[in-house]
């Protein structure tokens, strides 16, 4: 009994109920100056990712709208230059980029034969390289996805560093807490766990910009590649068009 009297002696805390509810405020107030830059850092970079995030979601959500649109536009036209003067109206669409250049490269390369004589019928034009239309798209698609994942590698940088910064912070805070224990000359609960606590809500806050970055980095990118391959699609149906016809 004089044992089991000792040990509730020993973990009862005179300064209070041993059931506090953690302020994270105060910790974050109460904590070292750099451990305090470490979680504006951390801030900053939680709000630029989500910030992007929802740009992205926007402007990929509304480019695949508009690709249907004009898929649908260019599979009912019979002829070029009407798909040419509905772009203007899907500016988002990548695909109004491949046709646009593609078209443009066809209009350079199909002019009538030099040699044709005066009052005899204009020869239907043909195209002199499909390789050069191939090249033509090619560049496009490479400028469209380039546009596609703007500002999307900052979501892996996040993900990448920021559990790093937030461990930073950690180890400092720790240290600093190791320092209060020794001025204090005691390492009683009440002089330890509140530097061990302010230390760990940077490792907290590196988590916390970390994994949403990561999950939404991973669901972006898979969203550019469908955008992708439906520009991959679309430069086939393009050359396939444009070597029965003018070919």
């Amino acid at each position: 009994m004089r044992a089991l009297g000792v040990i509730a002696l020993a973990v009862q805390d005179p300064a209070g109920p041993t059931h506090a509810a953690v302020d994270i405020v105060s910790l974050i107030r109460q904590a070292d100056p750099v451990v305090q830059a470490v979680m504006a850092i951390l801030l900053l970079f939680s709000a630029a990712s989500w910030g992007i995030v929802i740009y992205k979601y926007r402007h990929l959500g509304r480019a695949a709208r508009q690709n249907a649109a004009f898929v649908g536009v260019f599979r009912k036209s019979s002829r070029f230059s009407e798909v040419q003067a509905s772009c203007a109206s899907l500016p988002a669409s990548p695909l109004v980029g491949l046709f646009q250049s593609g078209y443009a490269e066809l209009t350079a390369q199909m002019r009538a034969p030099a040699d044709s004589r005066p009052g005899e019928a204009a020869s239907r034009p043909t195209l002199r390289s499909m390789e050069g239309v191939d090249r033509a798209l090619l560049r496009a698609s490479t400028t469209e996805i380039a546009r596609l994942e703007h500002r999307v590698a900052f979501l892996a940088t996040t993900a990448s560093i920021s559990p790093y910064i937030g461990l930073f912070g950690t180890v400092w805070g720790i240290m600093s807490a190791f320092q209060s224990i020794a001025g204090a000359g005691s390492t009683s609960l009440s002089v330890v766990a509140p530097g061990i606590a302010e230390a760990l809500v940077a490792t907290a806050m590196g988590l916390f910009a970390a994994i949403p970055a990561v999950y939404f980095y991973n669901e972006l990118t898979s969203r550019v590649k469908a955008l992708a391959n439906e520009m991959e699609d679309f430069s086939l149906e393009f050359l396939t068009i444009a070597e029965r016809n003018f070919t």
